[in-house]
């Protein structure tokens, strides 16, 4: 496929498993690290929630990758089924390709690797992240379940921010069971006034501004300090 480039974007092919993986790479100049979003069930790289955080990250000098899990017939298989969106060693897997792409690319090869993921999504972050503990610095997890990461929680290395909203309740107190399991610098923000999407004014702002600073923390400071981690 040949490469579309729209403000400062162009969108790639992630190959996995023999399908091709459509994403959104965005690379500002002399970035210092990069960050792999991982979408929750029924969203995908136009997530309008995800873009706005990239979009802080890249005026910070991170390059950033939406990618969509799912091919589209997969992903209308999942509507019927719903056989895919919880299935976290699989989408993990398709976070690894990525993860891969991104270490042969030649913009974000030698970069510092972060993760974001949004609901099932974060799951999948982490279960990923697990898998290449020695590639991810990083993690921030916004309105997610990093619950499902299951027995992979306590092999991660990379410094996790749980994000929650204070009126998404359920959700709170699974991140504290799953904070409770992760051996790795953890902390858990809860948003005041925000639910589940954060869609009241003003709190998808203050989830971008916690992950800004938490990957300029661990991402651009390493950058700053030591080469990147071989992925």
């Amino acid at each position: 496929m040949r490469e579309q480039i729209r403000g400062g974007e162009r969108d790639v092919l992630v190959a996995s498993s023999g399908m091709a993986l459509v994403g959104t790479l965005g690379v500002p100049s002399n970035p210092a690290g990069a960050v792999l979003f991982a979408h929750g069930s029924g969203s995908s790289r136009h997530s309008p929630r995800n873009r706005f955080v990239a979009e802080q990250l890249r005026e910070v000098g991170l390059a950033t990758l939406l990618v969509d899990l799912l091919t589209d017939e997969e992903e209308a298989a999942d509507q019927r089924r719903r056989h895919l969106c919880f299935d976290i060693p699989f989408l993990a897997t398709r976070l690894l390709d990525a993860m891969t792409w991104l270490a042969r690319d030649l913009e974000t090869r030698a970069l510092p690797l972060g993760l974001f993921g949004a609901s099932t999504g974060a799951g999948a972050a982490l279960a990923a992240a697990a898998a290449r503990p020695e590639s991810v610095a990083a993690v921030v997890s916004r309105g997610g379940r990093p619950d499902l990461a299951g027995d992979a929680l306590p092999l991660v290395r990379g410094a996790t921010l749980l994000i929650v909203g204070a009126g998404d309740e359920p959700v709170i107190e699974l991140n504290r069971r799953a904070m409770a399991r992760l051996q790795a610098e953890t902390a858990l923000a809860i948003v005041p006034g925000a639910t589940h999407l954060f869609e009241e004014p003003g709190t998808l702002e203050q989830v971008a501004r916690l992950a800004r600073d938490w990957f300029v923390r661990h991402l651009v400071r390493q950058h700053a300090g030591t080469p990147g981690p071989v992925w």
